[in-house]
């Protein structure tokens, strides 16, 4: 399949048009790839250790000519494209190396398969709907429910078993057995979603990026907070990207081996 029919493919999925105002999916940079034959590498966020990556299998002889991201590489148009600044350093490895960059971010977030669906499907939950629908079949997050319940602890038991976040925080309970049965799930940054979670009757909602006033808004919400990090919530639907991509009998994909965190939790010894 060539690059252009590929993107033509996955655009009917996740049509770019269904952005948010602010961000910036589709083409980051197309160096002239569109008529190869698509062998393509998926991560989250479009780093210069990935392009490094996509290099490195380059020069095994796998001719890599697609890196498939998250992320956007560019969010505001850049100023400059500098040698050594790392979105110019990018772009001039991309040129050279014959590597486009294609961006699939908030439109991806909506979809069925997309980052929220994919965490749904992970704690198994049950007569899953979209905490904020956009439109007929698509919406931002997911909420269903747990059949049969469980215990907090078992549910915080399950996320860090299934996602092995580096770090995973909750808020404040007068006890851990107490019984969930409804769950609310959001890739990424979500604790701005909290009032509309709210709405839906869910008792914990994962997500991450939250801030200390988040948490005390969850409480006063009625709502159980838990923070499994960004990394550890998106990650899985980059993976699910590619069984998807795989299907399509592309001549290669494979999921990025350089995706990074970009935070660590210290611990003394």
């Amino acid at each position: 399949m060539k690059i252009a029919d590929f993107i033509t493919w996955f655009e009917k999925w996740a049509n770019p048009a269904w952005q948010e105002s602010w961000d910036n999916c589709g083409w980051q940079i197309e160096p002239g790839v569109l008529q190869e034959k698509a062998q393509v590498l998926v991560c989250l966020t479009p780093t210069l250790a990935v392009m490094q990556e996509a290099i490195a299998i380059q020069n095994a002889g796998i001719p890599v000519n697609l890196i498939f991201a998250h992320h956007p590489l560019i969010f505001s148009p850049p100023k400059s494209l500098c040698r050594g600044d790392a979105i110019g350093e990018i772009a001039r490895l991309a040129f050279t190396h014959n590597i486009g960059i294609y961006s699939a971010h908030t439109n991806f977030d909506q979809v069925d398969d997309g980052t929220a669906d994919v965490l749904a499907q992970i704690l198994e939950l049950k007569e899953v709907s979209a905490v904020v629908p956009t439109q007929p079949g698509l919406g931002y997050g997911r909420v269903g429910n747990l059949q049969p319940s469980i215990s907090l602890q078992e549910l915080l038991t399950t996320i860090q078993t299934r996602l092995t976040p580096s770090h995973l925080i909750s808020s404040p309970v007068a006890s851990l057995k107490q019984t969930i049965s409804r769950v609310a799930v959001l890739g990424g940054s979500g604790a701005s979603f909290l009032s509309a979670v709210a709405k839906t009757g869910a008792q914990a909602y994962l997500t991450s990026d939250c801030k200390f006033h988040q948490f005390q808004e969850s409480r006063d919400r009625g709502v159980i907070l838990i923070d499994a990090g960004h990394y550890a919530t998106e990650r899985p639907a980059c993976d699910r990207l590619v069984q998807k991509f795989r299907s399509l009998n592309l001549d290669w994909v494979q999921l990025s081996q350089k995706d990074e965190d970009f935070r660590s939790f210290f611990s003394s010894p």
